[in-house]
């Protein structure tokens, strides 16, 4: 079973366990509590509100479960994570289901309240966890048995990578499947030689990885380097990879680093997380349906863009662009074409003020960005995202990264419609503008929040009320 199908079967089973549980308790509010109102026995019919609950209520569910990150990383789920993560949901979704349904109930003792708040939290606790502690152990079995694996890369190979190659053929590692191993220094004799694929050099770990799939990457270089382990790992964040690597032993002695394993060799994973996972969740909820939402609403003035567009010059409609996303994948952006059609017939160029490429419709609709209405459909797809650092092209971004090789931090992160560079610095009109905007955005990484994302919105909507280029 892959893990695509691990979440699916999650996903069922918390689905129906919700159905379950809602179904039983309102057969209980129906047999048990109501009776006690009225006095007397209330005929007993499973009417619209019954099959609308069993349906809406574990929607309700696993929206939830979704926004608090419960069905990321499945295969690597702990049975005691899974415990206390139950727990908070059950009893955060009751609380809420209790306010919004139960309590405008007719009750004929406040101890009816107590009561069913108590039975729907057993009945949704129950029927959650039993399920769900019962795939996490069959699928922790089947990670331990190497049915179920994660393709790793080392990194070096040292007597400190042949000592995590020995853990990892002990088992001390589940899920790790050792792929093989790439040189972290320019000598021709490799400890890993012999015990598994030596795969290439540093320079090519990107490539590499997109080559093998692969989804965990382990640094064994020594402590000695530490300024190529810096730049690897800011390499690795241009990849939507696992990172793991061996601490310094003054890190383990002054408890600056949590190991992965007590088994084994010890290792540190480094994360990419910018935000919880709920945050993370909610943000591309909030995404989606923005954009939705955005699409709707100004589908009349879409179709004067399109009107306009094809009316001032010759050309297509959209223009289509390829820009570098998160991770350093390319993806196609769509703008309404502001440019005449032949605007960069002498190669890639910046837009700047008083830009003569530029059509007259195309001024109008700069000025409020209107020609930037379809990158709602590039949030939607999940290429973008409301907030984040504005997507360039590679022909730009290879210039960029000359100067400033920081600016890969910026691909850590989706790329968004509107960005606090955006908001404070404007159009770049030159890879120089672009490095000094490059601050603003590195800003907002360090402190990645919804508040955050928030406000850049709402600075953005002020701006374009002003009247102001962004």
């Amino acid at each position: 079973m892959n893990k695509r199908s691990l979440v699916i079967l999650y996903v069922l089973l918390d689905f129906l366990s919700a159905s379950l549980s809602w179904a039983i308790f309102y057969i209980y509010r129906k047999i048990q509590v109501e009776p006690q109102v009225f006095g007397y026995e209330i005929p007993f019919d499973l009417g619209i509100k019954f099959y609308t609950g069993i349906v809406a209520i574990p929607l309700f569910w696993l929206t939830l479960y979704y926004l608090a990150g419960t069905y990321k990383d499945v295969p690597v789920k702990s049975r005691l994570r899974e415990l206390g993560q139950t727990i908070i949901l059950v009893l955060t979704g009751v609380i809420i289901l209790f306010f919004a349904l139960i309590l405008n109930d007719v009750i004929k003792s406040y101890k009816d309240y107590y009561t069913s708040f108590f039975v729907l939290v057993g009945l949704q606790f129950i029927l959650t966890y039993i399920p769900r502690v019962t795939l996490t152990t069959i699928v922790s079995r089947w990670v331990q048995d190497g049915k179920i694996g994660f393709n790793t890369l080392m990194i070096g190979s040292n007597e400190r990578a042949v000592e995590i190659f020995r853990d990892i053929e002990k088992n001390n590692f589940p899920g790790s499947r050792l792929i093989g191993f790439i040189n972290g220094d320019s000598g021709n004799e490799y400890q890993l030689a012999g015990l598994t694929r030596h795969l290439g050099s540093i320079k090519d770990v990107k490539q590499i990885i997109e080559e093998h799939d692969i989804e965990e990457v382990i640094i064994a270089l020594d402590t000695a380097e530490h300024e190529a382990i810096s730049s690897i790992i800011n390499t690795l964040s241009e990849c939507n990879v696992r990172i793991k690597a061996i601490p310094d032993i003054h890190d383990i002695v002054t408890g600056k680093v949590k190991v992965t394993t007590i088994f084994g060799t010890p290792l540190i994973q480094i994360s990419h997380a910018l935000l919880p996972v709920w945050q993370e969740n909610i943000k591309r909820s909030i995404d989606v349906l923005f954009s939705i939402l955005a699409m709707i609403l100004l589908a009349p003035l879409t179709l004067a863009m399109i009107t306009g567009v094809k009316l001032s010059s010759k050309g297509a409609i959209l223009l289509r662009q390829e820009r570098i996303g998160r991770y350093g994948k390319p993806f196609t952006l769509y703008k309404f074409r502001s440019m005449h059609a032949d605007a960069e017939k002498n190669g890639p160029e910046l837009s700047r003020m008083n830009d003569s490429r530029l059509t007259n419709f195309g001024k109008f609709m700069r000025k409020r960005k209107l020609d930037e209405i379809p990158n709602f459909w590039n949030v939607l797809k999940g290429d973008m995202s409301l907030v984040g650092p504005r997507p360039e092209r590679k022909y730009f971004i290879d210039q960029i990264v000359e100067k400033a090789p920081h600016y890969i931090h910026l691909h850590k992160v989706k790329p968004g419609i509107t960005s606090w560079g955006q908001v404070k610095y404007g159009y770049a009109v030159n890879v120089d503008e672009m490095i000094k905007r490059l601050k603003y955005d590195l800003l907002y990484i360090e402190n990645m929040s919804l508040f955050v994302d928030f406000q850049i919105m709402i600075y953005t909507l002020l701006t374009l009320i002003k009247g102001k280029h962004i």
